[in-house]
Order: structure tokens, then sequence, then C-alpha cells
């Protein structure tokens, strides 16, 4: 309900707003260019006189021989204009001439024909007047007329207006666009889009979840364009800029854009592309330019998505050309986040998945003062996440928001949002009137292990492979210490080329032990030691579980110092300050790869060994799932027995480990999709 204030105050602001006035177009100066042409072309191509063509033949036959003619006047020597006495307007045979009368005096000329030559013309008329009287004979006149208006509009005129036409189409298609984006004379514009009072941001700290502590972050800069004066009163400085960190898809922008609803400020958008061009100084002057906009609106925020395209670390990279005017860029940026007073209201806000590449005079304080890390989210995260999309949806009532957030754990915003959105397309598929737990099942499916291909056609050998891949991953997964609980076990090809998965739930975990490490490692080796073990061979299907282990071996190695040989050294160089060469000898390059050898084998043999233990029950899973085809994990409780270590829990579909083996590619591949 609405307080009476409310409402009181509602019906003034309603009062007060005054009723549009319909507004009249506005007059273009283009009709007047346009009238001015039509006019100087009429003038010149319409005819001086109305006079009527006619022959030779006729005018000697109809009116010399008749004694009609008054003079004839050759005009530019080439035609012969005829004069007829007053007196013989009104003969019936000049009925013709009737409507010239309507204009006022007839003057003449009355009619016209061409002579040809000027030479045989004067011979044949007195040829045709000797028999007439002396006084009765026609004299001939000439008389040389020049279209001074026309040579004048066709020689000087039309070529000047069409040179300022071209002219002025040029400009015009150079100068405009909004804010003159990408035109020639407003290339050094800021190319930001501009949301005020009129185009308002109508996105709020509402709708966004998943993010409670970057929003206590970003409400305080809020209250600061708000409350200026809370904190300046006790000395205070309004931070200049906020750096929002985070990987794609975590709701960057998207918490941004309820920045700028939430204070209700002016707010300009644009990516860090939009500084970068191939003409000298345009990126400089576009960030002038904005923060010259900027200024003007204050209090205001400028939200830089992407900055790392124009923030990259100077001097790491020594090409020349595009790169110094990135930097050029780069320094104009940093002038003037450290130029405008503090207190002027301006706030920066930038984003990027990529801290590590920027340059630290970017991220020093007194530019981005503060740095906002966002990362995905938690359980609780993920449920507010799914209470926000499943809002416009139609629900069933089995829909657990709660229940579907345990089946995506690492899934960023962006992803909970395609999982709804492919839900409710898959429940249309099925012309549901709403959407069950099962669709969205189905989504998380769909999203990572890609689409169900039912119309696959998998050889009876291929598919017992790959039925004791899976088992063999599942085995080895049920029975070691430390992994992720599996739910769900499938031989139904999905996506491109993925004809197997197994499906764990991860837990919200950030250290690992090195025993949980060679645990996974081993539960990655179970598909190529099953294969091994049973049919006395290997297959290809294992490509990108070795491709995993190896990187995971060579990270406990090098990079988390878990080998005694190497020690606790670590060569991670996510700055690339080691560019081409490397931290550490020869020598010690051979002895990681041998000790990476040695950890790989030593987990393979260990897998053998677990699964030599485990035959009879790799045995029977691998029967049973040949003939289900999927199985959950109440089916591998029944199966394998309660798991040792973990609580059981109810079957999800959290992270996906899919084997792709594409029939018409030469290499086969078991595909590992981790979240």
């Amino acid at each position: 309900m609405t307080s009476p204030q409310s409402e009181d105050s509602q019906n003034k602001n309603n009062s007060n707003k005054k009723p549009k006035v319909p507004q009249m177009p506005k007059f273009n100066l283009n009709w007047i260019y346009a009238i001015v042409v039509v006019v100087f072309i009429a003038l010149t191509f319409l005819p001086k006189n109305v006079a009527i063509k006619t022959t030779k033949q006729e005018f000697v036959t109809k009116m010399l021989l008749s004694h009609d003619v008054e003079k004839v006047v050759v005009v530019n020597k080439s035609n012969a204009e005829i004069y007829l006495k007053k007196e013989v307007l009104k003969n019936e045979k000049y009925k013709e001439l009737s409507s010239r009368s309507i204009l006022g005096e007839d003057v003449g000329p009355q009619y016209y024909f061409e002579i040809g030559d000027v030479s045989s013309f004067e011979t044949d008329m007195r040829e045709r007047q000797k028999d007439f009287p002396v006084n009765e004979q026609i004299a001939i006149e000439y008389v040389t007329q020049n279209n001074y208006f026309g040579d004048f509009l066709f020689t000087w005129l039309l070529p000047i207006m069409v040179l300022v036409a071209i002219y002025m189409f040029i400009m015009r298609r150079m100068s405009g666009g909004p804010s003159g984006g990408g035109q020639l004379f407003n290339i050094g514009k800021s190319r930001a889009q501009l949301f005020d009072k009129d185009t308002m941001v109508k996105v709020t700290f509402k709708d966004v979840a998943g993010l409670d502590e970057a929003k206590v972050e970003v409400m305080e800069i809020v209250d600061f364009l708000k409350n200026p004066k809370k904190y300046t009163n006790l000395g205070g400085k309004i931070p200049k800029g906020a750096l929002l960190v985070g990987p794609p898809g975590t709701g960057k922008t998207l918490l941004a854009k309820a920045v700028a609803g939430e204070a209700g400020v002016p707010f300009f958008s644009l990516s860090g592309s939009d500084f970068v061009e191939m003409f000298v100084g345009v990126g400089a002057s576009r960030v002038r330019d904005l923060f010259k906009q900027a200024k003007e609106k204050a209090p205001c925020i400028i939200f830089i998505d992407e900055i790392d395209a124009v923030g990259r670390a100077r001097g790491k990279n020594l090409m020349q050309g595009g790169n110094d005017e990135r930097e050029n860029t780069l320094n104009q940026l940093l002038t003037e986040m450290d130029g405008f007073a503090t207190d002027l209201g301006v706030i920066i806000l930038a984003a990027t998945n990529r801290p590590d590449i920027l340059d630290a005079a970017l991220l020093r304080p007194g530019r981005f003062d503060r740095q906002i890390s966002i990362d995905k989210p938690d359980l609780n995260g993920r449920a507010e996440i799914f209470k926000v999309h499943l809002k416009p949806l139609k629900l069933d009532t089995d829909v657990s928001p709660e229940r579907l957030a345990t089946q995506t754990a690492g899934f960023a915003g962006a992803d909970i949002a395609n999982i709804c959105n492919e839900a409710a397309l898959i429940a249309a598929r099925k012309n549901k009137s709403a959407i069950n737990m099962q669709d969205f099942q189905d989504a998380v499916d769909r999203v990572i292990g890609g689409l169900e291909k039912k119309n696959k056609i998998i050889s009876p050998e291929e598919k017992q492979i790959i039925a004791y891949h899976e088992s063999g991953h599942a085995i080895i997964g049920w029975f070691l210490e430390g992994l992720d609980p599996l739910v769900k076990v499938s031989i139904v090809p999905r996506g491109v080329a993925a004809l197997g998965y197994a499906q764990y739930l991860p837990k919200d975990q950030y250290l690992y032990t090195t025993e949980q490490l060679k645990n996974m490692m081993c539960m990655t080796l179970g598909g190529r030691a099953a294969e091994e073990l049973i049919f006395g061979r290997i297959s290809t299907g294992a490509q990108n579980d070795l491709e995993r282990i190896t990187k995971m071996a060579y990270s406990m190695v090098t990079i988390y110092g878990m080998n005694p040989r190497v020690g606790n050294v670590s060569f991670h160089d996510p700055n690339q300050e080691y560019g081409f060469t490397k931290p550490y000898s020869d020598k010690t390059a051979e002895m990681i790869d041998m000790e990476v050898r040695a950890l790989i084998d030593e987990c393979y043999q260990a897998t053998k060994v677990l699964l030599q233990e485990k035959m009879s029950k790799l045995e029977h899973l691998a029967k049973v799932l040949l003939e289900r085809e999927i199985l959950f994990q109440h089916d591998l409780a029944e199966l394998l027995g309660p798991r040792p270590f973990d609580k059981v829990v109810e079957p999800t579909t959290a992270e996906t480990e899919v084997q792709e083996t594409a029939a018409e590619l030469p290499v086969e591949k078991d595909e590992n999709l981790s979240i």
C-alpha cells in the first residue's frame, strides 16, 4: 500500500506535467535549393516564344505564295522565323494560332522551320518571289542570338551547384551519426552512450543476485553520488574509480548498470575498444572528449567495459605502430583520471576478466581506488540467481531453486540464465504447459554435454569399449577418497562427437592436497586403465583424459611445489615476465619431465591395481550400463554398494566427464568437461 503523502506527491507531479504540444515540422533549407534549381532549369529549357514548327514546303505553299508573310528572320543561320501580317491571323487556315491571342497581342514569330544551307535558302527565296511586285517581296533578315543565361547556367552555375551538393552530402555523411560515431570530422569525439533522465537505466540492485559482497562495495559508491557531503564534511574524498574483476559471465556489466539505475545520475557506457582507431591521436582525443562531457554532466558515472583493450601494460610489446597509439590512449586516460578534482562527482567504473595484463599505473590508488572481485557464485548465490531468472517462467510445483543450485556448482550467472532458457525451450518442444524439474535436468545435460544424439549409429564393439571406459571412471571415482561424488553415468551420445560421460557433484573447494590431486588423476585415468585390463588394448578415447592429467601433473611439479626432487619452487608466470625464456636450466627441465612421467605412471599403476580388486564390480557395472545406457546415483549405490567416504546425495548433474570418439575423425577423444 502507498501512503497518502506519496499519493499526494504523485498527484502533484502529475499536475505539474504539461501536456505535450504537437511540434511543427522543422523547415528544411534543402527545399529552397530544390526550388531554385527547378526555376533555373525551367527558364533555360522553356522556349522564349511559342512559335509552331512547320516545313519549308508548307511555308511556301500556304504562306509565301498567299502573300501572308510580313518578314522572315534567319536566327543563327539555322532556323527561319516567320512573322505573319496581322490582318491574316484571323483566317481559318491559321486557326491554330488562336490560342496565342489569349495571352495578348500576337507579335510573332508565329512559325519557324529549319533552313539548312543559308545560300540555298536565299536562292530559293529569290526564285519563289521573282514574279512578285517589288513592294511585296519579302526581305530576309539575319539575327545572331546568344543564350547568355543558358550558357551561364550550364557552364558555370550548374557545375558549381553539383559540386556544392556533393560537398554537402559528403559533409553530412562524415559528420552524422550518434556522437559522431566513426565519422571523419567527429572521429575524435567520444563514442560513449549516454543514459540520462530521459533514457535512464531501469536495472537496480534487485535485479542483481548472488553478488552480495560486491553490492556492498558499489552501494557505497551510490551513496557517494547521492550524499557527497556526508563524506566530504569529514574530510573524505570520493573515490575516483572502481575496477570490477571476475571471470566472464559473472555479472560485471549488470552490476555497473545497477549502479547507474540506483544512483539516478547520468551514465556514460562504452567499451575499451571504442578508443582504438587506426588514425594517430584519435584514442587520446576520444578520452579527452569523454571526460569533458563527464565534467559537464557531473555528478555522473563512466563505465568502460573490457578496459584491457586499451589498458594493457606498456613496454611489453616490442612491435611499433598500433601499439604506440594504444599506449598514447592509455597515457591520456591516466592523465585524465589523475587530473580532475576529486569533488566533481565523476566516478569511473571499469570491468575486465584479465586484470593480470593491466598496466600497474592504472591500478594504483588515486585512479582505480578499489578493485571489486566478482567470482562465480556459491550455493546460496546460485539459488538467488535462479530465483531471479525463474520469475518470468511458468514453473511446475516440483521446481526448486535450491535443488537447482546444488546441481550447478561452478556455474556463473550467464550459465544459469542459459540453463533457464534451455529448460523453457525443452518444455515448449515437448508441448508442456509448465516447466518441470526434468526439463531443467535435461537443460543442464544440454549445456554441459551437448545435444543428445539419438540417431547416432554406434557399433556394438565401440559401445562396449565406451561402457567399460565409463565404468572405469565410475569405479575409481566411487572408491577413492576426496573425490567429488559420482551421480550419473551415461553412454548416450551427446554433442558433436561425445559418446559417453560421467557426471559428478563438485564441492565449493579452493584448496587441494597432494593426495586429492593424485586421486583425481587416478579417476581420470580410470577409463584408459579399464580398456587395457578388459580388452588388452587401448583406444583413442582417452585423449582429453591424457591432456588433463598432463596439465595437472606439470602444475603439481612446477607450480604448486608438490614434488620432493624439484622442491618448493614455482615457475608460474601469469604476467609473462620471463617472455620466451625459461627460469630454469635444461637439466632442471629434464628432471621436471622425468618427475611428471613418474607421477603419471604411479597414478596409472595405482588405478590398475584398484580396478583389478574391483574387477567383478567393473564387469557388472559395464553390463548393466550396456542394457540401460544411463545409471543414476541410486543405481550405482545398488550395484557398487554405499560410497565408503561420503554421504549419499540426490542424483544431480553438475560436472561432466565426456568421452568424445568421433567416428569420422582419425582421433577419438574422451572429453572431461569440468565446471
